[in-house]
Parts: C-alpha cells; sequence; structure tokens
C-alpha cells in the first residue's frame, strides 16, 4: 500500500483551511525526459525544500521532484508549533545521552527556531508567525513537574519558561481539563503551508528545480545516482532523501528505524468574541498525554485543534468524529460547533522520538523521523543536508550519532506491533492512568 496514494487526491493538497487560505503558488511541471544534476532530492516538504534553497544559493545544481505538490505532506499539515529544544524535553535528554551532548541538543533546537526565523525574514514570507507556545497539564503531579522542569531550565540553561498554577493558567486557557502549564514565549506558532510555499518560491529564484507530480519509481546508487520517475529521469553525483513519512519502499534502509504514523486536526467557524473561551491569548497550546492534543486560533479566529492519531495506513472513514472525542474533553462546550474543515496527515516517528539523519552511502543522505516537532527539525535538517553535501557536516553529525534503535519486529512486524503499543498508551490517556 503506497501512502502517497491511499489518503488522498494525487497532486492535490488536502481540503485543509491551510490549503484554503495559502497562496495560489503556481505548479511546478513534473519531471520529463532525462537532466543531470549534482544533487538531486527527493521529497518536496521542509527538508527537501530548505535544502534545495540552501544549496542553490551556495551555486550548487540542484534538481528536487515531489509525488504531488510542495508542502503536501506534514509539513502543509501539521499544527504549526515551532517548539523549542528536541521532541523529548531535556530531562530525559540529560538522562539518555548525557549533560554534555544534552546541552548540545538544546543549543541545536535553539539554532532550528533561528534558522526558521532567517527563512522568514530574508525571504519575506508571510506565514503570520507569533510568539508563545504552552505545555498544558492534565494533573496535579505533572503541573509540579513542568514546574520543576522550568526550574531547571533557567538554572542549567539559561533559558525562560513562566510557569501558571490553576485559575492562573485559566485565565490564559480556560478548560476544564488543565491544571496549570508553562510558557514558552521563545517558541512559536505559524501558517505551515504558507511556509512550505515560501522556501519552495525562495529556491525557485535561487535556481532551484522544483519538479512536482513527479513520483519516483526506482533509485539506481553507484559512482552517479539515478532517480527514476514515471516520465523522465536524474543523473546525479548526490541523492538526498527527505520523504518523511512517505519512503515507504523507496529505501529499505530507513524503514526499521522510522515509522509512519496518521495525525488530525479540525477546524471550528470563526469563534468572534467566543475565542476568548478557548484561548484568551495568541498563543499555540500542547498538552501532556500520550497522544497529545495540541491547538491554537488560526488568523481569523477559528479554533485548530489537532488530537488523535491513527497507526494503520487509512485515515479515519470520518475524521470529524475522531477529533470531536479530544476536543469535547478539552472544550465541553465546543461539542455541536460546527467544523467545515477536517484533514490528516502522515508524520514519521522514531522509536527515541529523534529526528535520524543517516548516511546512506558514499553519496546518499537521508533525514526523517521528527515525531512532531518537524516545523524546526526538518528546516534545520535541510540546511545540514545541503552542508554535508558540501563536505560541512557538523550539524549532520551531531544528530547521526544519537540513538536510532530499530522498530520491534523491523520494517516487516513494524507496524502490528506499533498499533498494539500505541492502542495501549491511548488507553492510559483516556483512563487517566
Amino acid at each position: 500500500m503506497n501512502l502517497l496514494y491511499t489518503n488522498d487526491r494525487r497532486g492535490q493538497y488536502p481540503q485543509s483551511w491551510y490549503a484554503a487560505t495559502a497562496d495560489a503558488l503556481p505548479p511546478f511541471a513534473p519531471l520529463t525526459g532525462a537532466t543531470r544534476a549534482d544533487v538531486c532530492i527527493v521529497g518536496g516538504g521542509y527538508t527537501g525544500l530548505s535544502a534545495a534553497l540552501h544549496l542553490a544559493e551556495a551555486g550548487v545544481d540542484v534538481a528536487l521532484v515531489e509525488a504531488h505538490r510542495v508542502g503536501f505532506g506534514a509539513s502543509g499539515r501539521n499544527g504549526g508549533q515551532l517548539g523549542s529544544g528536541q521532541r523529548q524535553d531535556q530531562l530525559t535528554l540529560e538522562k539518555m545521552v548525557g549533560d554534555h551532548a544534552a546541552r548540545r541538543m538544546w543549543d541545536l533546537g535553539e539554532d532550528a527556531k533561528a534558522t526558521v526565523r532567517d527563512l522568514i525574514d530574508r525571504h519575506n514570507i508571510d506565514c503570520a508567525i507569533k510568539p508563545g507556545v504552552a505545555w498544558a497539564a492534565t494533573s496535579t503531579g505533572s503541573y509540579d513537574w513542568m514546574r520543576g522542569y522550568a526550574d531547571h531550565m533557567d538554572r542549567a540553561y539559561g533559558y525562560q519558561m513562566q510557569a501558571f498554577a490553576g485559575d492562573d493558567f485559566a485565565q490564559i486557557c480556560p478548560s476544564p481539563a488543565y491544571c496549570g502549564g508553562i510558557l514558552d514565549m521563545g517558541a512559536a506558532h505559524l501558517h505551515p503551508l504558507k511556509l512550505a510555499q515560501g522556501i519552495a518560491r525562495a529556491a525557485h529564484t535561487a535556481g532551484a528545480r522544483l519538479f512536482e507530480n513527479s513520483t519516483v519509481t526506482r533509485i539506481d546508487e553507484g559512482e552517479r545516482v539515478t532517480v527514476h520517475t514515471q516520465t523522465g529521469q536524474i543523473e546525479a553525483d548526490h541523492l538526498i532523501l527527505a520523504t518523511g513519512g512517505y519512503l515507504g519502499g523507496l529505501d529499505g534502509r530507513v524503514a526499521a528505524k522510522v515509522m509512519p504514523i496518521n495525525n488530525f486536526i479540525v477546524a471550528t467557524d470563526p469563534l468572534g468574541d467566543a475565542a476568548k473561551q478557548v484561548l484568551a491569548r495568541d498563543i499555540a497550546v500542547a498538552d501532556d498525554l500520550f497522544v497529545v492534543n495540541y491547538f491554537r486560533l488560526s488568523e481569523d479566529g477559528r479554533l485548530l485543534f489537532g488530537g488523535g492519531e491513527s497507526y494503520g495506513y487509512r485515515f479515519p472513514s470520518d475524521i470529524r468524529a475522531t477529533v470531536r472525542k479530544p476536543l469535547t474533553r478539552i472544550f465541553p462546550h465546543l461539542r455541536t460547533t460546527p467544523l467545515p474543515y477536517a484533514w490528516g496527515g502522515t508524520l514519521s516517528i522514531t522509536m527515541k522520538r529523534l529526528p535520524h539523519l543517516e548516511r546512506l552511502g558514499r553519496n546518499v543522505l537521508s533525514a526523517s523521523g521528527y515525531s512532531g516537532h518537524g516545523v524546526g527539525n526538518a528546516v534545520q535538517a535541510g540546511r545540514f543536508l545541503a552542508e554535508a553535501v558540501q563536505g560541512q557536516s557538523d550539524g549532520f553529525d551531531a544528530f547521526a550519532a544519537l540513538p536510532t534503535p530499530s522498530f520491534p519486529g523491523g520494517a516487516a512486524l513494524r507496524n502490528p506491533l506499533l498499533v498494539l503499543a500505541m492502542s495501549w498508551f491511548a488507553l492510559r490517556d483516556r483512563l487517566g492512568l
């Protein structure tokens, strides 16, 4: 089963609020015939587009192929949160890799946010970026841990997060599900598809050749790499695989370590003055559940709410009903509010919830597995891939050195085993365990 086509229409963005409000970016032509390039990139999400832009700005001849449209996958469908650090918190990282490496990961996370902001500023990308992401606690024990974590980040890293208990947090997010949280004003939220389209436009302007509706059918590796599509082929010195959760059978070397999962978002009608009943400040929120609920207000005052996951290949038949369950738990007063937009997306995760960057061969690089933290990680990874191709690999090597164990069962059995494990953790969320 090919995830590129299982849940979506060929060559079209999903019917999301993002697609409805994004720029009318003219399509790039499909690849036809044979061509050459210094670097061929497979995948037109944040990773591939960022790599293409940074390579083109360095004067490298780069060609990118995308099976659908640029920003078609998770890059154009996500919750739009540009978080700090990595997907794992710093205390977990300190235990996992030690204090020194954890500090390096934190610094790289700060660099990732700066990389995104730099591209936005340099290329005048209008993606409605705004500061502020809160982490909401669903129990007093969780809030106590968060407050301690904020203290640790201040003492050990000199980074400020503000803790809000009980009624103080309710003044920001009046949900009965939360009893406190911490607010990170160094993080941000934005329109993810506009960001992807803006990077694509900048890459094209810089000289990168972008080909849409160009599905890769085969890759031949050797002294040079040849990437075949249904209507053409590209011969290149270097290959970058930047396909995220859509890698599928294209390269089995990554499949055992990087797993696709599906996540879902809805958008309400504009809430008007009632928007203050969900968020009194224009920030984004993610909570502490294993199956995370995340939300923010759109530029036109809608609630964009993400919740629910699926671990099979197909989206549920009724995405609205899937997301309305957690939406109603967080905001009971919205149980009957209209949901004119509902969409799903496929992202990639790793066992350790850290990015997986790997040198698959002398001239083949791969980056994926951002585990829900991809707005910053993926854009930064694209830059690191571009640098590694040019022989400057410090950033790439830092992530490549992280432990990335294979999923139990390997590529063949990872999916059914993951379904069992994830279903158990989701049940714990529902039972409040």
